[in-house]
């Protein structure tokens, strides 16, 4: 296994870990519960990577599956402490949507962000003025699930500090953006608004790790399951995940069956779309062109 960094991936490792352990040893779930005296929302939720567990219940886990390699038992525990570790974002358990809390660890750990965008600019990628304009408009739009003065505050706080953990590091990921044109051209907060988040984007595109491509509106049309982020992972226990982010709904996908299409459309969307410098180009024409 490979050095982990983040509860996140921790968690992630150890969950298909100790599944495979399970199955290596040939026992169901309901005969692990019934050895353990868990019970099956337990081993579920454990298996899953939706809670933690303490080091004292996974050794006695391990010990039932007869996994008893030094080496192994010494790295699956580690995992266990590093998925119990308190994180920044903690804090903000009781008030952001679970995927998305699941969301910024996984971001924090990746190497490679791939952000398809077709209604905004990439939260790592925008002003505070943006953020704070497109959190208020979700605000009005979602009528299930409302937000408050206090929750925009509190998005629009989580977004800067994401930004500053992910692209103030000396090695920050390598992060990839296809926007759709419309996206430039939608006023969003108003003109001084758009207009100083579209020459962030044309600084932010001169950095070495940042790839902003725009896809034209003479590309034609294009088929799409609307944004979402691809992310992969350098170490080879670490599958790539897609996360899918709406105002009502947030998914994470894993399974690598349905996170090989979103891989496959977006390396199309790429094709598609105007070269680096050009959509720089692009960009800041379309800046100077706002009144």
């Amino acid at each position: 296994m490979t050095t982990v960094h983040g509860p996140t991936v921790g968690r992630r490792r150890l969950r298909s870990a100790l599944r495979a352990a399970r199955e290596r040893a040939g026992y169901t779930q309901e005969q692990v519960i019934g050895a353990m005296d868990w019970s099956l929302s337990k081993l579920i939720r454990i298996e899953a990577g939706t809670v933690s567990i303490s080091t004292n219940d996974l050794k006695a886990l391990l010990s039932h599956y007869r996994l008893t390699d030094p080496e192994q038992v010494s790295e699956l525990l580690e995992l266990a402490r590093v998925a119990r570790r308190r994180t920044w974002w903690s804090q903000y358990k009781e008030t952001l949507p679970a995927p998305f809390i699941a969301y910024i660890g996984l971001e924090l750990e990746a190497s490679t962000l791939s952000f398809f965008q077709s209604s905004g600019i990439p939260g790592l990628l925008q002003t505070e003025g943006y953020a704070r304009a497109t959190v208020a408009a979700a605000a009005t739009t979602s009528t299930v699930f409302p937000i408050d003065e206090s929750e925009i505050e509190t998005r629009v706080a989580v977004r800067m500090r994401r930004q500053r953990e992910m692209l103030s590091r000396p090695e920050p990921p390598q992060v990839n953006v296809v926007l759709d044109e419309a996206v430039l051209h939608r006023q969003t907060g108003g003109p001084a608004c758009i207009r100083e988040q579209l020459r962030h984007l044309v600084a932010m595109g001169s950095e070495p790790s940042m790839n902003i491509q725009v896809l034209p509106f003479t590309a034609g049309t294009y088929a799409s399951q609307g944004s979402f982020i691809v992310l992969d992972f350098s170490g080879s226990d670490d599958a790539p995940v897609v996360y899918l982010e709406g105002v009502l709904a947030q998914d994470i996908v894993d399974r690598p069956d349905l996170v090989a299409p979103y891989q496959q459309t977006f390396q199309r969307l790429r094709e598609m779309s105007l070269g680096r410098d050009e959509s720089i180009a692009t960009i800041d024409r379309i800046a100077r062109q706002i009144g």
